[in-house]
């Protein structure tokens, strides 16, 4: 890196199961030998998301280029955590050529976009684009995130708001925070959907924004980076609902771990935890799963009442085979309900 030259960063946002992660996937394996360094924020104590990257044997990301942070929100530990984590990566002997954050569902981008302007790093690091990824069926069925219910049950206990949630604040501060944003899953919708989709998030979008569509989260690197948006110096045309407010809470959801016996089969776990799901207000499964038998380890992930399960790689030698879920939900989920019918 020359004298002068600032490292681009790409931040990521999106609503809870939008393929976000698909995405940072598909664009490492197809990064071309680029160096480039993931920052993930989890939300849940155990890193999921980091896990699935980490096992792709991806050249040129390694392990110690997939940096999570599961403190908390990352716009609200910006100081803390995010700030530290960006200098050490450019204290490394060999720093890497491109920055990918993938935020939480919950995550505010404008917050993190500002921190680049902050005196330890505003010199070396700039933003090259915010990209918002969306779930497209939701979208099209008129919500935010597969389960409706559970949006609009956020909405109604929200005192400060009389037609809206916090899950739409988030989801229009995305929109309105992008350089680029992604309709996912548009293999899942007919045309007349696509062209609803497209024109409802349209009129949310800033002049210059561009809108595309994609299934599985695959987008060419040629198109994710490279977008030169130096969004931390365009901040003051990215407006938020939030303006003006010194922080803001995720009071409204609860996050915990369910540790599970190795199954024989996971079909039973999978009818046993689309009846919690739609028992409680759970609005986000994704955990490892251990199959008797089975040499690899089984990824289970969940939106609402769809559920996704597929073995990612072989368990290691000396590592131990554990079967552990992160339930994610409004506040006030029964927890001890929840373990008992995903156990029973």
């Amino acid at each position: 890196m020359s004298l002068g030259q600032k490292i681009p960063a790409t931040v990521i946002t999106g609503f809870l199961g939008a393929g976000k992660t698909s995405m940072v996937r598909h664009l490492l394996e197809n990064a071309g030998g680029r160096r480039i360094a993931l920052v993930i924020n989890e939300f849940g104590e155990l890193g999921v998301d980091g896990e699935i990257i980490k096992a792709c044997g991806i050249e040129n990301c390694g392990e110690e280029d997939v940096i999570e942070l599961a403190n908390g929100c990352i716009c609200c530990t910006v100081a803390d955590d995010f700030l530290p984590t960006i200098e050490s990566l450019l204290a490394r002997p060999k720093p890497p050529e491109h920055i990918v954050i993938e935020t939480s569902g919950l995550a505010l981008p404008k917050p993190l976009v500002q921190a680049f302007n902050w005196p330890e790093v505003r010199t070396r690091v700039t933003v090259d684009g915010v990209v918002a990824v969306l779930d497209g069926p939701a979208v099209a069925a008129g919500r935010f995130a597969e389960d409706a219910t559970a949006v609009d049950a956020q909405r109604r206990a929200d005192p400060n708001l009389d037609h809206d949630s916090p899950l739409a604040e988030l989801y229009h501060d995305q929109l309105a925070c992008a350089d680029l944003v992604v309709v996912n899953k548009d293999d899942l919708m007919d045309a007349a959907a696509r062209k609803r989709v497209a024109a409802e998030v349209r009129e949310r979008l800033r002049p210059a924004v561009k809108l595309i569509g994609s299934a599985h989260g695959r987008v060419a690197p040629e198109v994710l980076l490279g977008l030169a948006a130096a969004a931390e110096a365009d901040i003051e045309n990215r407006p938020s609902v939030h303006d003006g407010e010194p922080e803001h809470e995720h009071d409204d959801f609860d996050s915990f771990v369910v540790a599970l016996p190795e199954l024989a089969v996971p079909e039973a776990l999978l009818r046993r935890l689309a009846a919690a799901v739609a028992a409680h207000r759970i609005l986000r499964v994704k955990g490892f799963l251990s199959i008797a038998g089975k040499p690899m380890r089984l990824v289970l992930q969940g939106v609402g009442e769809r559920l996704q399960h597929y073995y990612d790689r072989p368990w290691r030698a000396g590592e131990a085979r554990r079967s552990r879920l992160v339930v994610i939900g409004e506040k006030g989920l029964d927890r001890g309900a929840i373990e008992r019918a995903l156990r029973a």
